[in-house]
């Protein structure tokens, strides 16, 4: 992957193995984490969600083989920033490391197309979350900035509020429907048909 030497990307370590991972996030934590799902003694999967739990802020990429749309939206349910294929072109994934950094996620085709059909079959076999939350009208603006891919600054600007407001609001909303990722807001949100 032709990543060193490129603009803002610095790579500090590689792991070989889930063991050698753990052991060099405690030296020193990567702002994004560019991890394949697939590792000896690691399961991907899994190690996600624990992940998250011990480093909230860390950035995780998802960069592997596998292009499984349940696979794909299960990770990005669990916390991943961003999901793509190692037949991705380098420039891509340049941009995306840099779009999670900005912008906290980054959602290409694979993963948007993974999401919608998860939700066309949930709506088959009626298995939508009860939409028992309320937002203010103020929040089902932000919201729907958000899942229109805009920035914080952006989101700023078109409901005049302060970018710190808007993360206060964003983090309030998370909590009220029990999610802890940008990405389970937005689905949350498509499952109950918020955005329409």
């Amino acid at each position: 992957m032709a990543l060193q030497g490129r603009n803002f990307i610095k790579i500090i370590w590689e792991a070989e193995d889930g063991k050698d991972l753990a052991h060099k996030l405690k030296i020193k934590q990567p702002d994004v984490l560019l991890m394949d799902i697939r590792m000896p003694d690691f399961d991907g999967a899994n190690a996600i969600s624990l992940l998250r739990k011990e480093y909230e802020e860390l950035r995780i990429m998802v960069l592997t083989m596998y292009d499984d749309q349940e696979m794909i939206t299960r990770m990005m349910e669990m916390g991943a920033n961003a999901y793509l294929t190692k037949t991705s072109d380098p420039d891509e994934i340049y941009e995306a490391i840099l779009t999670v950094m900005n912008d906290e996620f980054y959602f290409n085709d694979l993963v948007n197309k993974a999401v919608l059909l998860k939700l066309q079959y949930k709506k088959k076999v009626r298995q939508f979350y009860p939409n028992t939350v309320q937002f203010s009208e103020k929040e089902l603006r932000i919201l729907k900035c958000i899942a229109a891919d805009m920035t914080t600054e952006e989101i700023s600007k078109e409901v005049f509020l302060s970018p710190r407001t808007i993360e206060t609001i964003r983090q309030k909303m998370k909590e009220k429907v029990g999610v802890k990722t940008i990405a389970g807001l937005v689905m949350y949100a498509m499952r109950n048909r918020l955005l329409e």
